[in-house]
């Protein structure tokens, strides 16, 4: 098999790459396959090694798809209360058919005030997605906090200064 290194280089840039379903030719048989890991030399721009994995149309993959979070700016919690936004997972693991594969999931924040958060179990999936098998439904994917610390902490630094 051979690839053209520059052009692997550029499309590792991308995210979408990352998560996308890729034609190759091996063999002379063109193959449908997904990223599954890559090396790079330590300080040189160049690709030492690259792990392919063959996609079937009819089995489900156990892909990690990025988070895309929109509208941060907006929230209720930041734009109002002056909090910020904690991002604590930036992937998910899902499961999926390979013609159910989303580049990324968009996580919307629009409607987070301070001491809100988002879990896993509450990520929109698009159709024929669902969450992997060894996911923990409850983790928190991201969060408004307050700047400077809790309310609770403020009330008790100003008790503490009477």
């Amino acid at each position: 098999m051979e690839v053209v290194h520059n052009d692997l280089l550029l499309k590792l840039k991308k995210e979408a790459f990352h998560s996308s379903i890729v034609n190759l030719v091996v063999d002379g048989k063109k193959e449908q396959v997904l990223l599954r890991d890559y090396q790079m030399h330590a300080y040189k721009p160049l690709v030492l090694h690259i792990d392919f994995q063959r996609v079937d149309a009819t089995h489900e993959l156990h892909v990690k798809v990025p988070l895309h979070f929109v509208n941060e700016e907006i929230a209720p919690g930041v734009k109002l209360n002056g909090g910020l936004v904690n991002h604590v997972t930036t992937e998910v693991d899902i499961q999926c058919l390979a013609k159910d594969l989303p580049e990324f999931i968009e996580v919307d924040l629009s409607a987070l005030n301070v001491g809100d958060s988002i879990h896993i179990n509450q990520l929109k999936l698009p159709n024929g997605v669902k969450l992997g098998h060894h996911v923990v439904a409850d983790t928190v994917v991201v969060g408004v906090v307050g700047k400077g610390g809790s309310a609770e902490a403020a009330e008790g630094e100003a008790a503490a200064a009477e």
